[in-house]
């Protein structure tokens, strides 16, 4: 894949401004309050914005990475899109996709996806960080399942607290934007 990452990430910032984006008053999946909220789904969910996505954590990737995955709902679209592109890039990644409780049904399992080796190295996904707590979730699932997480990567840090709380459990993180550049841009 050519490296068009400078090109990609302005088109994704124009998106996220564009349909994201949005102020007011809102309350937070975290319970807190916050004068802004951004919508990830509203981007990842229209094609150009997953393929933008896919194409930018793709290249974010440790080589020796196992497979992608997020908790339901925000990372959905984004583990799938991952991995298509890895598939277009011959080098496939499956995607898993964490329940926030188990199935009631079945095998009850809390992840849906292909099974992988026991200690298959993991890089958990997550549209917006605020707290870091819904990915802490899918890494504690993917732990107990038997797989070993290196990394969380979002598409937005809200420079909330997400980043500290990943780093005090060993894990590295990394984000395609901030919300200062979020916001700096939607004032342009």
């Amino acid at each position: 894949m050519e490296n068009n990452n400078s090109a990609w990430r302005q088109q994704l910032l124009n998106l996220l401004v564009e349909y994201a984006y949005q102020e007011g008053d809102f309350t937070l999946s975290s319970g807190q309050k916050s004068s802004f909220y951004l919508n990830g789904k509203q981007v990842t969910l229209r094609a150009e914005g997953a393929l933008l996505v896919g194409k930018l954590i793709f290249s974010m990737l440790s080589d020796d990475t196992d497979a992608i995955a997020g908790l339901t709902l925000g990372a959905d679209p984004m583990v799938s899109a991952v991995s298509v592109v890895s598939a277009y890039e011959n080098k496939p990644i499956p995607a898993l996709i964490i329940r926030k409780e188990a199935k009631g049904h079945g095998t009850k399992a809390y992840i849906e996806g292909p099974t992988l080796k026991q200690g298959a190295l993991v890089t958990v996904l997550e549209d917006v960080v605020t707290t870091g707590k819904s990915a802490m979730l899918a890494v504690e699932r993917l732990t107990d399942a038997g797989y070993k997480v290196n990394q969380v990567i979002s598409l937005v840090d809200r420079l909330s607290g997400g980043r500290e709380l990943y780093q005090s459990h060993g894990l590295s993180f990394a984000s395609i934007f901030t919300i200062d550049e979020i916001q700096a841009h939607s004032r342009k």
